[in-house]
């Protein structure tokens, strides 16, 4: 199997001839790692069955100071700490502005200007667009998490109206990339903290629900996988995903759910991607410990329904050591 056929085994519940997996890296652990390889292209050669592209405009963002970068719909993102994310430091939206405001073109043929490159692409990986920030963390970017979680109790109207045109936004990408040859298409929408929903699932199936029905519905009239990346113990909503057209589910964190027993629970239903842990393997545990960790989830995954992969794009902390381990074992299945 090429590794686009080694996925969609996976994700169809079928046994692959190896168990697919996607290393990624924050930029701080990508930089020990081309110093601990002494080889800054050491990423490439890593084996990834992924290619994961982007659905952004190609002047999506720009840096309007040192260290403060500006995104697509005007929000500003202070990367003095956070060099790949930043902290928000700007208010877009409010109730008073919300109709009169312009979001960027979803239709700008830039977003998508890599796409046709990859169609036949010899290398054959499995191909993912991404549309990150979908659409509860695009709302709170563009008005204030403290507001948009307020605005859930006093203010159902705005935060209706203001996921609406999200959602409207969002269709239009979706309607677009699924034109071209990929494969997935993957969400982005951290619902979780470590304990459990931040707003809850009232407000989540009120506010939440009825839209990512609506996206990954689009998706799946395309014939093209769903993907969901959301951080933290959201496992209570797998039923409610699952309903709505999800096929595979990220980060899958072994630090809030148990990833061996919901991988039995949801066999044949839902596919998970992640696993490895970021929070406490990599960058705490002996090389035993990591190997004895990959090992166990490569085997959870020989019948398919697992794409192998640290829970989250490798932090600063972890080991290069520890890294190493598991993509030797990742390596050599």
């Amino acid at each position: 199997m090429n590794h686009r056929e080694r996925v969609y085994a996976a994700l169809t519940h079928q046994k692959p001839d190896k168990v697919p997996y996607d290393i990624g890296f924050t930029q701080p652990a990508h930089a020990k790692m081309a110093a601990f390889y002494d080889d800054p292209n050491f990423a490439s050669k890593l084996g990834n069955c992924l290619t994961v592209l982007g659905c952004e405009p190609q002047d999506g963002w720009r840096e309007i100071e040192p260290d403060i970068w500006e995104d697509q719909f005007g929000v500003q993102w202070d990367r003095r700490i956070d060099k790949d994310i930043g902290n928000v430091c700007n208010r877009r939206v409010t109730p008073e502005n919300l109709e009169a405001f312009e979001f960027p073109d979803p239709e700008d043929p830039s977003r998508f200007t890599g796409y046709p490159v990859v169609q036949g692409a010899p290398s054959g990986q499995f191909v993912v667009a991404n549309l990150g920030f979908s659409l509860y963390e695009r709302a709170w970017t563009l008005t204030g998490m403290e507001n948009l979680m307020m605005a859930m109790i006093l203010d159902k109207g705005f935060v209706h109206a203001l996921f609406d045109k999200i959602l409207d936004f969002n269709l239009r990408v979706i309607e677009r990339a699924c034109a071209y040859d990929i494969d997935a298409m993957m969400f982005g929408d951290d619902w979780g903290t470590q304990r459990g929903l931040q707003m809850g699932p009232n407000l989540w199936r009120e506010f939440i629900y009825p839209r990512v029905r609506q996206m990954y519905g689009l998706v799946k009239s395309k014939g093209k996988f769903v993907l969901i990346h959301s951080c933290g113990k959201v496992d209570s909503l797998f039923p409610d995903l699952i309903e709505c057209g999800l096929d595979v589910f990220n980060p899958f964190q072994p630090e809030v759910m148990d990833v061996f027993a919901l991988k039995k629970q949801y066999a044949g239903r839902l596919s998970f991607f992640g696993g490895i842990s970021t929070q406490t393997t990599l960058p705490f545990g002996t090389l035993e410990q990591v190997r004895e960790e990959v090992h166990q989830l490569l085997e959870m995954g020989r019948e398919g329904g697992y794409i192998a992969s640290p829970a989250h794009a490798i932090p600063a902390d972890a080991r290069p050591e520890n890294i190493a381990a598991m993509i030797e074992v990742l390596q050599n299945q």
